[in-house]
């Protein structure tokens, strides 16, 4: 159809195509519902493309590169070149596509959607107006739901200098072809470490900036502690407490000019030279661009709005994905929109709904080597939360497997059970395949099941989930 201002009523608008909107998206017009799919940027979002699917492929290739040096000591003698190259390539073929949507695109057109590139708004309760990317605007009515999907993008500090320079963020380090000679990583979260640990094995010379104490502040300190040993015992340079005053670009390199902890003397280091920056310091949400206000949506502009069991905003407007404030990860995104789905259909087409949304056992993975894997409230969390805790901690070198592994694999697992309940509300599994051994932790949480029954089970020999257990059995 041609752009118009003329208002075209549908069933369902999806704004945001990523990961929930267009299982949503998808769902529902497989359903036989007229749905509109509105997107700006690439079909599936920022996961596959710039996230999840290309940066564990870079994390893979450097796993087999740090597992073969291993190999003295285990089963003999190796000679390894690090390669970046082979990786680079099997992004842009078999994760991206070059950044190419159209799979994603045809997947969804192929069950009666309807994709409409650019930017939409809402423009009034139900009514989504979208800025086409060839010029122009339509408006769309929906006679049943629009669910927003807006996403985050690279949060970017204002520094002085900062702003023209070729600077990185987790888009343009998964696009990389060859791995730089020095690269200068600016934050602490799962982005900056997942990153910093690729690079260095692929023989990148890199620095650490840290706004704050120390790496994961968000996680167990225990893992941000025991993950900084490994990162040195690699080469990698960490510097706390710093601030970043200005940054510079000539001749291929970056120059950052920084401010030291608090009593640093002057001959602290000042500056910094690295021939690529990453700047990883967190993510903001997209959902101001969207004029919620126009719908009759409160909003502060900050937090998330408020949302009912089934992620609506208001009758029929929903929200999923990283705006709605339960943590910004593909799998709550896909969770939600679940959600949203399932309460659409059942209030129009009379099925069943998939029950209301929960985030009290949200898992989280960082994906670095030994890999972090979290579920729930972290011990701090639960006493801000004001419960009353018993913590067990267990260190996975202490299990038969964890020596097995590699004469005292690092990593432990620790739990944090409620007193009032006796259940766990928390619990984190570092080591190797740390966010596999979170499976059962993540339905200990998520169920709710009793510790007594947790330390009734049957956990197989020898394995590193057996290390579970052993952290009950520590409770304190």
């Amino acid at each position: 159809m041609a752009a118009s201002d003329e208002p075209e009523t549908v069933d369902v608008v999806v704004l945001g195509m990523g990961p929930g909107g267009e299982s949503v998206a998808g769902e529902l017009a497989a359903a036989g519902l007229s749905v509109v799919g509105v997107e700006s940027r690439l079909v599936g979002g920022e996961c596959p493309y710039y996230g999840c699917v290309p940066s564990k492929m870079m994390i893979r290739a450097g796993n087999v590169v740090a597992e073969a040096l291993r190999i003295p000591g285990l089963a003999g003698t190796v000679e390894v070149t690090p390669d970046f190259s082979p990786v680079a390539r099997r992004i842009r073929a078999e994760a991206t596509d070059n950044w190419n949507d159209a799979v994603a695109a045809t997947r969804f057109t192929d069950k009666g959607g309807v994709l409409v590139r650019g930017t939409g708004r809402l423009s009034g309760p139900r009514e989504v107006t979208v800025s086409l990317s060839d010029g122009g605007q339509r408006t769309f009515r929906a006679r049943l739901a629009v669910v927003l999907n807006p996403g985050s993008n690279p949060a970017i500090p204002s520094v002085p200098g900062l702003a023209g320079t070729p600077f990185w963020t987790n888009r343009e380090a998964v696009q990389a072809e060859t791995a730089p000679k020095s690269l200068v990583v600016w934050g602490g979260g799962a982005i900056a470490v997942e990153l910093a640990q690729v690079f260095t094995r692929f023989g990148t010379k890199v620095t650490m900036l840290l706004r704050g104490p120390g790496l994961l502040s968000q996680e167990e300190p225990e893992s941000g502690r025991l993950l900084e040993d490994v990162f040195r015992s690699e080469g990698i340079k960490i510097l706390r407490n710093r601030s970043v005053a200005s940054v510079a670009h000539s001749r291929g390199r970056f120059r950052i000019k920084m401010t030291g902890p608090a009593g640093a003397s002057a001959a602290a280091v000042s500056q910094l030279s690295g021939e690529k920056f990453l700047v990883a310091t967190g993510r903001t949400q997209a959902l101001g661009a969207l004029d919620v206000a126009a719908a009759g949506i409160a909003w502060d502009g900050r937090s998330a709005p408020a949302l009912d069991g089934y992620q609506q905003v208001a009758d029929g407007v929903y929200l999923i994905g990283d705006a709605a404030g339960a943590g910004a990860f593909t799998h709550m995104s896909m969770y939600q929109g679940n959600i949203v789905t399932g309460h659409i259909l059942a209030r129009h087409h009379k099925q069943a709904d998939r029950g209301t949304a929960e985030s009290h056992a949200v898992p989280r993975v960082t994906f670095t080597d030994p890999e972090i894997g979290a579920v729930g409230l972290t011990e701090k969390q639960a006493l801000a939360a004001g419960l009353s805790i018993r913590v067990g901690q267990t260190e996975l070198a202490a299990s038969t497997r964890g020596w097995i592994h590699d004469s005292g694999s690092q990593g432990f697992i620790k739990v944090i059970e409620d007193t009032a309940t006796g259940v766990l509300v928390g619990a984190t599994s570092m080591g190797p395949a740390g966010g596999e051994v979170l499976s059962a932790l993540a339905l200990a949480v998520h169920a709710r099941i009793p510790v007594s029954t947790l330390t009734s089970m049957i956990y197989a020999y020898p394995t590193f989930h057996r290390a579970i257990p052993e952290a009950l059995a520590a409770l304190k």
